[in-house]
């Protein structure tokens, strides 16, 4: 593997004096004098040293390129203000400027920031879905990127419940794209379920983007990171699919949690990036797989008021569901975005449904500011958060109770050969939607 720039990073945390040494080895050997880049971040839902890598790219390549800007990958997140961005970048931006760069978001809200490239044929789509869809896919991006001569993705690789590593061209499809794109890759990770794709380099999902990134005609580079909690242990640099497989496979030594056994009861503590449940669920995605069949995950986030600032609307119509919920009732949820309808089945996990009967495997209780009318409403469980005490869940492992701190990134799974639980297998099947 021939990165630009790179680091095993597995014994030691890197330094701000090793990300700019990093940096400068990969810009010496990728010349971008004179050319008009933007550099494509995360939002706030991410854990990354975005302010060391926005100084440093303003030191390095500042200087030398004819224009270095940032473009925040939404996806469909809410908005961030200027004072979002200034917490996001490290250091003040007023009206999505700062002194040489702008940092603007993707406007995924106004039709008018997309331009169509391509559409992946409903034959293509067939194959890379294994039967599981068959439709065209336009492909939409926000035509912002059509303005410059290089583009750098830059952000963190984590397990993630869709595409199964999160990183490199999923900061394009679906960071800026349009809702087409992210239906259609959101819903095939969901007939797949993300319990046989969470934590899976290949996946028919990051094939999907990875098509629709071949699309985009400007040249393109990775900065992929690696973290470990808050501390930098990985940062790949080079070409999109070089820069994310280094970063992924060492994402896979450092961000999953291997256990002995399943658990009865996991207290998945939130953390305060994520604000709503659409982002703090990933709080049971990552634990879904240690959980007995039976038992129970209590989502605990008393500062979560919202079930999603951008798509609460339709959560409370549809509820959350297990796959063949919607699946089996396919005529009449196929109207909804299919974005959402993914969300709401990978939060309430594997289960089944038949003769009109819903078991799902396990239990989701939120423990949040969300009252229990609309908990019960949207068929989550309710528990009150100040009726909790975190403390008093740790240490109890033989008990077959869990404690999660800052839950949300790091993928549990059982260890090789340790006890598993019947039903708790990634659950593939068929599912063809036109």
């Amino acid at each position: 593997m021939s990165l630009l720039a790179g680091a095993s990073c597995v014994e030691r945390v890197l330094t701000e004096t090793d990300v700019r040494a990093l940096l400068r080895q990969a810009f010496s050997a990728l010349d971008l004098t004179g050319k008009r880049v933007l550099v494509i971040i995360p939002d706030s839902t991410r854990t990354a040293p975005i302010p060391l890598l926005f100084s440093s790219l303003q030191e390095i390549l500042g200087p030398r390129t004819a224009g270095l800007d940032f473009l925040v990958a939404l996806g469909t997140h809410p908005l961030m203000g200027d004072g979002e961005l200034s917490n996001l970048v490290g250091c003040e931006v007023r009206h999505e400027h700062v002194p040489g760069s702008r940092v603007f978001n993707h406007r995924w809200d106004d039709p008018e920031t997309f331009a169509i490239l391509g559409t992946i044929p409903r034959g293509e789509v067939e194959d890379i879905s294994r039967g599981r869809l068959s439709l065209d896919v336009p492909i939409r991006v926000n035509k912002a990127i059509l303005d410059y001569d290089h583009l750098l993705v830059c952000g963190p690789v984590f397990p993630h419940e869709v595409v199964g590593f999160s990183g490199g061209n999923k900061y394009l499809f679906p960071g800026i794209s349009a809702q087409e794109l992210i239906d259609v890759s959101h819903w095939l990770g969901a007939l797949i379920t993300s319990m046989a794709v969470i934590g899976a380099a290949e996946t028919p999902v990051r094939e999907m983007i990875d098509r629709a990134a071949s699309f985009v005609p400007v040249p393109r580079h990775c900065l992929a990171m690696v973290m470990d909690g808050a501390r930098l242990r990985g940062l790949c640099i080079g070409t999109m699919d070089e820069a994310w497989r280094a970063a992924a496979e060492l994402s896979a030594q450092l961000n999953v949690v291997y256990v002995e056994h399943t658990y009865q009861r996991v207290l998945s503590v939130i953390p305060t990036m994520y604000e709503d449940i659409w982002t703090g669920a990933k709080g049971m995605y990552k634990l879904e797989p240690v959980i007995a069949d039976g038992g129970e995950v209590i989502i605990y986030a008393p500062h979560i008021t919202e079930i999603s600032y951008t798509h609460g609307r339709i959560l409370d119509e549809i509820g959350y569901h297990v796959r063949d919920y919607f699946v089996k009732q396919w005529d009449q949820f196929k109207g909804y975005p299919w974005g959402v309808l993914a969300h709401a089945t990978h939060l309430r996990g594997l289960g089944t449904y038949e003769n009109g009967r819903e078991k799902p495997r396990i239990q989701v209780i939120l423990a949040t500011g969300i009252p229990r009318e609309r908990c019960q409403r949207v068929g989550l469980g309710y528990q009150d958060p100040d009726a909790i005490d975190p403390e008093t869940w740790a240490g109890r492992e033989d008990e077959g109770v869990l404690l999660v701190p800052q839950a949300g990134e790091r993928l549990y799974r059982l260890k090789s050969g340790a006890e598993d639980n019947e039903g708790t297998g990634g659950g593939e099947h068929d599912h063809s939607h036109g």
